[in-house]
């Protein structure tokens, strides 16, 4: 006999992820009875903790930008974020390596990167400030039209009953629709390593800077303004900070408690609850899924949905973002020349993109993206020793892709990278303890589209920007929280989210009133939009 398990005003967390964590933290302050289904073992989705011989490596995300976000998160609660999380400030942001054998570090402060750029690339130093300048218009267009609501697509942005204002008409011409991160970039940067550099912000959302749109270059100015900090305890303290608010906030988490399907009415319409593998009905009063979203609309509604499963697959094309190798690495010594995050960058940026993007297969000459973060925390290796992590995009999973076979020679590649334009000719000399992900366990472990580490793509130089919308246009009471929708992947996007979900699902005012939610904060909900 199935277990019936019904509270009439509940919501429902598909999901521990820090979208489905920040939805929970937000929907709880504000006075919801909210329970999370995660059906790991663990909270925290992708921010996961690997310990080992005396080493500890975030598995998943490694820098934390854009820490407004979390603080509006904890205000919602009348919380201080520096309370639950001690935030160390990393600058310079980046070291880059380049195959001409020269280094040059991403410092803040834009004034002094310039001046930098001067001896480095003379030809980009003014350049770069224009850059940061455009940079910093597509950020307040950004924050005016696009953050913090849900939005599907350009239409959401924008309310045309209110008429074309002025400055609605110039935000528009300066989102530099049907261009692309790496044209605009190269418009303002001839150098070639400096442009490289800059493509990489839109790394962060594990895209093709080729076929990106412009607007992305917004996120140097985010990382600029804000800076680059590293959490003590790793990002592992992040789902753990919230994971804390959540529990002071009443928030019931269910780990290793899969979700079979989601329950709508009879007309398939409006969300009713959830069942779980057990076979367990759990009566909810909405539903926020962190789960990948075309995952949720092609398994967890195919059956009871199938009119909203239909309509959400036909809507567009859904492109997986790109997937990747990491290595994490336990090195007896340190190396002296590395900083705290590292670029070790390809010979050639467009060769690279058209493996990974285009043919779908592994870059023979790859970007690595490193973490050494022994230097900030010696706690996370053994004395004198460093947790090196390494991350290599790759294509997302394709039919041929056999990783058990191709992984032992690409490590030889990633390797022989680090070996070279990353100055560590002694590495495997040094490595005394080592683990891997590859695509295959990237998707077998976290459950996403085809091995996607960021989600969707934002391909498309019109329309990439756009996502699932937070709100299901097709089901009442399904919101959508996580990589896979809007305003897409990145850990700060995914945290906001997490917060546009709950704070959509608490304007719909869905859940009736009850006896186990409190009336809202006009105060908290003032100071959240702060």
């Amino acid at each position: 006999m199935k277990k019936h398990t019904s509270e009439r005003n509940r919501i429902g967390i598909i999901g521990s992820g820090l979208a489905g964590l920040a939805s929970a933290c937000v929907l709880a302050a504000r006075g919801y009875a909210v329970t999370v289904f995660e059906k790991s073992p663990w909270l925290g989705g992708k921010a996961a903790v690997l310990q080992a011989q005396g080493f500890r490596f975030d598995m998943g995300p490694t820098i934390l930008t854009i820490p407004s976000v979390l603080r509006r998160i904890f205000a919602e609660a009348d919380r201080r974020l520096e309370d639950y999380l001690d935030l160390i400030r990393l600058d310079p942001q980046w070291r880059c390596f380049f195959t001409d054998g020269t280094m040059l570090d991403l410092v803040e402060n834009v004034e002094a990167m310039s001046q930098a750029l001067k001896s480095y690339a003379p030809n980009s130093a003014k350049g770069y400030r224009h850059f940061l300048s455009l940079s910093h218009r597509l950020h307040q267009i950004s924050t005016r039209n696009y953050f913090w609501k849900s939005v599907g697509s350009i239409k959401d942005m924008i309310d045309w009953r209110a008429g074309l204002s002025i400055r609605l008409m110039g935000d528009v011409l300066s989102l530099r629709l049907g261009r692309s991160v790496a044209g605009t970039v190269r418009k303002f940067i001839p150098d070639t390593r400096v442009a490289q550099m800059l493509d990489h912000f839109t790394q962060y959302v594990g895209s093709c800077p080729e076929n990106s749109p412009a607007v992305l270059c917004g996120i140097a100015h985010m990382q600029t303004s804000e800076g680059v900090w590293y959490p003590r305890g790793g990002i592992r303290a992040v789902p753990e900070a919230l994971i804390r608010l959540g529990e002071e906030l009443g928030v019931e988490y269910r780990r290793e408690t899969g979700i079979r399907r989601i329950l709508t009415d009879s007309r398939g319409t409006r969300v009713r609850g959830v069942e779980t593998e057990t076979g367990e009905v759990v009566d909810l009063a909405a539903i926020i899924s962190n789960a990948d979203s075309v995952r949720t609309h092609r398994e967890l509604l195919a059956e009871t949905a199938p009119v909203a499963s239909r309509n959400f697959n036909e809507r567009r094309e859904y492109e997986p973002a790109c997937s990747g190798v990491v290595l994490y690495l336990g090195l007896k010594r340190a190396y002296d020349h590395l900083l705290h995050h590292d670029f070790v960058f390809s010979r050639d940026p467009h060769e690279e993109f058209d493996f990974i993007y285009r043919r779908g297969e592994p870059a023979p000459d790859p970007t690595c993206y490193l973490a050494s973060t022994a230097r900030t925390e010696p706690a996370t290796a053994p004395p004198g020793g460093d947790a090196l992590y390494v991350l290599v995009h790759t294509p997302y999973l394709r039919p041929h892709h056999d990783w058990r076979q191709m992984f032992p020679a690409y490590r030889r590649v990633i390797l022989n990278k680090l070996k070279t334009t990353g100055q560590m000719p002694d590495i495997e000399d040094r490595i005394v303890y080592e683990a891997a992900l590859t695509p295959q366990d990237i998707h077998d472990r976290y459950r996403v589209l085809n091995g996607a580490i960021y989600g969707l793509a934002s391909h498309g130089t019109w329309n990439g920007a756009f996502k699932p919308a937070n709100r299901s246009p097709d089901l009442r009471g399904l919101y959508l929280a996580g990589g896979a929708a809007h305003p897409g992947p990145g850990m700060p996007m995914v945290l906001m989210s997490g917060w546009i979900a709950a704070d959509t699902l608490d304007q719909d005012q869905l859940a009736p009133q009850g006896p186990s939610r409190t009336p809202r904060n006009p105060v908290m909900r003032t100071l959240a939009r702060v």
